[in-house]
């Protein structure tokens, strides 16, 4: 073998292995009980980038002044009815796929193209979803533009954050009269915390080929799970900033067919009007709300975006408030784009699933104006509404029928048998209150089952407040549904921050100044590494038993780092010594290992997948001693899993890197 011999772990029987895998030198598991929380650097700012799937917008606090948090001047574009507070995830690329322009700016450009023109263009909308989806994440994977060309989601979302860091240092630098400097600026980037290892790295890989940080300075990027920023920022929330929609005070003086977020909206609109600073004071003591909590209660955050839903159980911890994870993160793909698909569903329905797939093609652009108008009228859906909701048709997609079907689009509707929506007299799709509550109720159901799900655990029993956080708690439908579920649950009360679209970014950067307040975390996953152990007869499996060298091995051996669901303290570090199967080594290679299941025996168990990669790069240090043992932490508590090594003969550090985007 070369220099850069690896030491692998294979699932392989052992009459098939061509290398005897990983034997550790210290087989104990050991953990660091008395976490450690490590120091943060120091930073002139925090600038958190909430990166949506639907909308996208920073905000940021020096760290002189951390009780300022600012959001982000206010974007050129907007809709009617739609709050402009961020701005929309849409990129666009010019023909020659060079950036062209990001939000707003290139919705309306691509809007304004002519048709033809268009078609040469790449546009992308709510493309974060992907990082979730795709099975085999890699920097290789590909998104698709309205188009149909195909583009590396790593350019899109390197683009993305590039973006946000020239509006940011230019706000930044108009701010403080002068440039500001990107080394004095720590950039939190927001991602969902039902996210996987690959996915969280993915965007840190984004991170680096933007520019917003370097290979050589990875502290100056933090990974913020979204509902952990929720959760943060909801602990600073005064009773004038927060409606409580368990309260009687929540629904008095609303008439019958007033929708139920009409409060809110009323007092989101008188935060709006006295926000032109764009200005958040965060008061450093806690919240009234928070006051109630007692050493041991328990709440839960349950972050509603486009793309998926978040839920996050947290215990305060007295008399600091740090929080406590109580059971690991879960949700799924629930986001309000659920409600865009059975919208198109719909149109299949009236107009055929062969027309619809060819108009996005053809006419790109109408989609996207289909889409927004459909985005509109969806927010003014409420379980009280008794008059129908009007949705415009591009006249494209009126044109483009009659040649596709040789008659009107008011024809189809007449034979689709869909009664619940007409054709108006003025050019649009008339859909009832019940049509249009139906195409939540999908997503919805998802939604109130998942809670169902969580609340009958043990851990998540008593729970005192639910937050209903992330742009889609703003539904009267779903504050409606989640009201529905805790009726019985008489200690339950259910919170909604106002700027409720704004709570994770806010939390963000109070994250960022400091990343220690949440000390306990639960382990999503068990992860571990296959290694040989001594063969134990009785015990181990005769499929697995190696003979090298007249000792007898078991292969293929599971050995835990951490368990799925086991607490895992900040800055709590999990240590394992290997050895390099020869001196001259420069570089091992252990792959790793995970799975859903607490107890896992072997790397070939059912459930159990590589998900990465561990490597130690020796090249720079020789050894002279008959035995070398590199000694490997890995760091599980943080919303990251990190790797540092030592060459315990020489002293000297060695190069760990964990890679999950490799697979």
């Amino acid at each position: 073998m070369s220099d850069t011999e690896k030491i692998i772990a294979d699932p392989s029987p052992a009459k098939s292995i061509g290398d005897p895998g990983i034997t550790p030198l210290s087989p104990t598991h050991t953990q660091n009980d008395s976490a450690h929380v490590p120091d943060a650097p120091s930073f002139v700012v925090v600038v958190a980038i909430d990166f949506g799937t639907t909308s996208s917008g920073y905000a940021y606090a020096f760290s002189k002044e951390p009780e300022c948090i600012h959001t982000m001047r206010r974007w050129e574009g907007g809709d009617p009815g739609v709050s402009n507070q961020k701005t929309p995830t849409t990129i666009l690329l010019t023909p020659d796929r060079k950036f062209h322009s990001f939000g707003f700016a290139a919705r309306d450009f691509y809007h304004d193209l002519d048709p033809q023109e268009s078609k040469q263009w790449l546009y992308l909308e709510k493309f974060k979803m992907k990082l979730h989806t795709t099975a085999n994440l890699s920097v290789d994977t590909e998104l698709q533009a309205a188009n149909g060309k195909r583009v590396k989601a790593l350019d899109i979302f390197a683009y993305a954050l590039a973006f946000f860091r020239e509006q940011a240092l230019k706000e930044l630098s108009d701010q403080t009269g002068g440039d500001f400097d990107n080394s004095d600026v720590r950039w939190v980037i927001t991602v969902p915390a039902i996210w996987k290892m690959a996915a969280k790295q993915f965007m840190r890989e984004a991170a680096y080929k933007s520019g917003l940080v370097s290979r050589e300075t990875p502290e100056q990027l933090i990974i913020a799970l979204e509902p952990e920023a929720a959760s943060i920022y909801c602990r600073k929330l005064r009773l004038h900033q927060m409606v409580d929609l368990t309260s009687p005070q929540a629904s008095h003086n609303l008439s019958p067919t007033e929708p139920l977020g009409t409060c809110m909206n009323q007092a989101k609109e008188g935060v709006r009007k006295n926000r032109q600073s764009r200005t958040f004071l965060v008061e450093n003591v806690i919240g009234e709300l928070w006051s109630e909590l007692q050493e041991g209660d328990r709440y839960v955050v349950v972050d509603c975006g486009g793309g998926t839903v978040d839920l996050t159980v947290h215990q305060i911890r007295l008399p600091e408030g740090h929080l406590k994870e109580l059971y690991k993160a879960s949700g799924g793909p629930y986001g309000s784009i659920g409600v865009d698909y059975e919208f198109e569903k719909l149109l299949c329905q009236i107009f055929g699933q062969d027309f619809v797939d060819q108009f996005k093609v053809k006419r790109p652009a109408a989609w996207v104006d289909l889409m927004i108008a459909f985005e509109s009228r969806k927010r003014a859906a409420a379980p009280t509404r008794s008059n129908p909701l009007n949705i415009s048709l591009p006249f494209s997609f009126i044109d483009y029928y009659k040649k596709f079907r040789g008659h009107s689009v008011e024809h189809a509707l007449r034979k689709s048998n869909v009664d619940f929506v007409k054709w108006s007299s003025q050019g649009m799709l008339r859909m009832s209150p019940d049509a249009m509550n139906a195409l939540f109720k999908p997503t919805i159901d998802h939604i109130i089952q998942h809670l169902e799900e969580l609340f009958s655990r043990p851990e998540v029993s008593e729970i005192k407040f639910l937050f209903l956080v992330g742009g889609f708690a703003e539904s009267p439908l779903l504050q409606a549904a989640v009201q529905d579920l805790l009726r019985g649950r008489s200690q339950s009360r259910v919170i909604i921050p106002h700027d409720v679209g704004l709570t994770i970014l806010k939390g963000a950067v109070l994250f960022g100044l400091d990343p220690s307040v949440i000390r306990v975390r639960r382990s999503p996953l068990t992860f571990g590494v296959g290694v040989l152990n001594r063969w134990v007869e009785g015990k181990h499996p005769a499929e697995k038993l190696l003979v090298k060298e007249g000792t007898r091995w078991c292969t293929d051996v599971f050995d835990t780092y951490i368990r799925a669901e086991q607490s895992v303290a900040l800055g709590e570090t999990v240590t394992r010594s290997y050895t390099p199967a020869k001196l001259a080594q420069q570089l091992i290679v252990i792959h790793v290992y995970c799975a859903d299941s607490e107890n896992v025996a072997f790397i070939s168990d059912r459930g159990v997948r590589k998900c990465g990669t561990l490597r130690l790069d020796l090249s720079g240090s020789s050894c002279t001693a008959a035995r070398r043992e590199i000694q490997t932490l890995l760091q599980f508590g943080d919303t990251e899993i990190r790797a540092t090594a030592l060459d315990v003969a020489s002293g000297r550090s060695v190069r760990a890197t964990i890679d999950f985007l490799s697979n």
